[in-house]
């Protein structure tokens, strides 16, 4: 089966290096000066327990157009960078080809469904504790990952099988979903509320809930976000959302959001997909959610302050 990974970072990088490392027939999608390094370099997987240097095969897009339809491809990129790499990755998707999507949120899936045609679309989750260096090499902070792949409709037949069997290697778990759709607003409850939480209030969910009122602010949040989930149709299974809750209220948590790591970095932040498209959702759905309003309004004004620093 040939594999295409649109993206090498966090996320692609990791899940595609364990591929790749396994002897799966991976081929990474990326810029071009991205691609120069990758080739002279190699891609770095750094975890607690150590660092492998792969040689990965990388192709750009001008390049991808010359050459035949793959089998699958690993959508692997930030959800403000999908539209340009559906152009890139296009010429590569046949009749054949099916499309894993592993971003934050629910917007991807319309666009590639838009653009694709929901029948080749597969949903996806992954879980990793990761963030890039100062190369883009993904850097794991906690040990532990895993992938999750199933059909929308919830009907998974030979085909997701054959996918999850290729998917399969060491350094990773991985599962078929039988509600892969629930999977994916489980993670986006969990991300949008860590992302408000501690980019509201600047400090990590340890920090946050050692302070008085810390832990019924961060208990607040979930439940606006878990009451957006559960009205539009996909309700969080109580002892779910009891681990969300109790994730983000551990006094002795240093977990942050990726997206807050970000701000600090002053890098691009994946504020739509992640917030906005949520609280747009709840507009839609008549539900009132003051604490996500206020942290997408924060999160906006950062967006602007950043592409004004960018443009002068």
């Amino acid at each position: 089966m040939r594999i295409l990974v649109v993206g090498a970072g966090a996320t692609g990088g990791f899940f595609g290096g364990r591929l790749a490392q396994a002897g799966r027939d991976v081929t990474f999608l990326v810029r071009e000066a991205r691609a120069a390094q990758l080739r002279e370099t190699g891609l770095k997987i750094i975890t607690p327990t150590g660092t492998d240097t792969i040689m990965p095969r990388v192709t750009v897009a001008n390049e991808l157009a010359e050459g035949a339809p793959v089998d699958l491809v690993l959508v692997a990129v930030k959800g403000q960078a999908l539209e340009p790499a559906v152009a890139d990755f296009a010429s590569a998707v046949g009749e054949s080809t099916t499309i894993v999507p592993f971003l934050n949120g629910m917007r991807h899936m319309d666009i590639l469904n838009r653009r694709f045609g929901a029948g080749r679309v597969l949903g996806g989750v992954v879980r990793i504790v990761a963030s890039t260096d100062d190369e883009g090499n993904p850097v794991q902070y906690l040990p532990g990952a895993d992938m999750q792949i199933g059909e929308p409709s919830g009907t998974n037949g030979e085909r997701v099988t054959a996918i999850a069997q290729t998917l399969t290697v060491d350094g990773y778990e991985l599962a078929i979903s039988a509600d892969i759709i629930g999977a994916m607003w489980q993670k986006w409850v969990f991300l949008a509320s860590t992302a408000a939480i501690t980019t509201l209030l600047r400090g990590t969910i340890g920090e946050i809930a050692s302070v008085p009122d810390g832990v019924g602010f961060a208990t607040s949040v979930v439940r606006e976000a878990a009451a957006i989930s559960r009205a539009a149709g996909h309700p969080l299974p109580d002892q779910a959302r009891g681990t969300v809750e109790a994730l983000l209220t551990d006094p002795s948590s240093k977990l942050t959001a990726s997206l807050f790591r970000d701000v600090l970095a002053g890098r691009p932040v994946e504020v739509e997909p992640v917030i906005g498209d949520l609280v747009e959702r709840a507009g839609a759905l008549h539900l009132s959610v003051p604490l996500l309003t206020v942290a997408l309004a924060g999160l906006r004004v950062y967006e602007r302050r950043l592409d004004a620093a960018q443009q002068n």
